[in-house]
């Protein structure tokens, strides 16, 4: 497997996407952490090795990202769009308090293997899936009446 940064570099030069040390640290700075960002979260991160970079030139870069196969969207159900890593790592899904934001992420092999007999059944052709579930998480089940 190819490092993540061979692969941002490869998928630049195919698309005609200038190579800029201000994207290369925005994505070592997103590889640095496992943390699902918002691009708020990552601009904040990358403001502290470089001062003067801009908001637009970090959720840019992190649509880039994206775009490479590098990062995907996730959405939470509160409005704010997160980051999470892609590239090499296992599929998972998510469990996600309504009260606090916590959210868990959960690998289930019952699930995947549901949902592609699901998809054989209906003779579907599945070419990505995202399945959250919210609720309560137990910390805040404790203190709901």
């Amino acid at each position: 497997m190819d490092s993540p940064n061979n692969v941002f570099t490869q998928y630049l030069k195919a698309n005609g996407i200038r190579q800029s040390t201000q994207r290369d640290s925005i994505l070592e700075v997103f590889l640095g952490t496992e943390k699902h960002l918002s691009a708020i979260e990552l601009y904040n991160l990358v403001r502290r090795r470089h001062p003067n970079i801009g908001y637009a030139t970090v959720y840019r870069a992190v649509k880039v990202i994206c775009n490479a196969g590098l990062a995907e969207e996730v959405d939470f159900g509160d409005g704010v769009a997160r980051f999470e890593h892609k590239y090499g790592h296992e599929h998972h899904d998510h469990l996600i308090c309504t009260k606090c934001g916590k959210f868990i992420e959960v690998r289930q092999p019952n699930i995947e293997k549901l949902q592609e007999d699901l998809a054989k059944e209906y003779r579907f052709i599945p070419t990505r899936h995202k399945f959250q579930i919210f609720g309560i998480c137990k910390n805040c089940k404790k203190y709901s009446p």
